[in-house]
């Protein structure tokens, strides 16, 4: 198994910027890919970006390309989300997940493909 920890979240105004931090430990050998969900109230969880930790391959979410950049250090075990031009619709508990599964083309990771989950960290955006 392995254990995630996010940090970084927080209040933000519109068009700020946030960078979110995922630290995995455990069995992080099983772990070919990382990605980051968000879910926001009464909706449903939502994919934003994935990264494999090999080649550093990435995807995302058509609602964050452009503006969020998911970026990995394999020597510390972390991953990111740098978030820039943050809309109130971006506003929603942010999740990181580890996937044992290996696809060479991220985008065809979904969430179940993703074993492991953090406890999130809240992202608010005001208007």
């Amino acid at each position: 198994q392995v254990q995630l920890v996010e940090s970084g979240g927080g209040l933000v105004q519109a068009g700020g910027s946030l960078r979110l931090s995922c630290a995995a430990s455990g069995r992080t050998f099983n772990s070919y890919a990382m990605g980051w969900f968000r879910q926001a109230p009464g909706k449903e969880r939502e994919f934003v970006a994935a990264i494999r930790w090999s080649g550093g391959s990435t995807y995302y979410a058509d609602s964050v390309k452009g503006r969020f950049t998911i970026s990995r250090d394999n020597a510390k075990n972390t991953v990111y989300l740098q978030m820039r031009s943050l809309k109130p619709e971006d506003t929603a508990v942010y999740y990181c997940a580890a996937s044992p599964v290996y696809y060479r083309d991220t985008s065809y990771y979904t969430a179940a493909d993703f074993g492991s989950w953090g406890q999130g960290t809240q992202v608010t955006v005001s208007s």
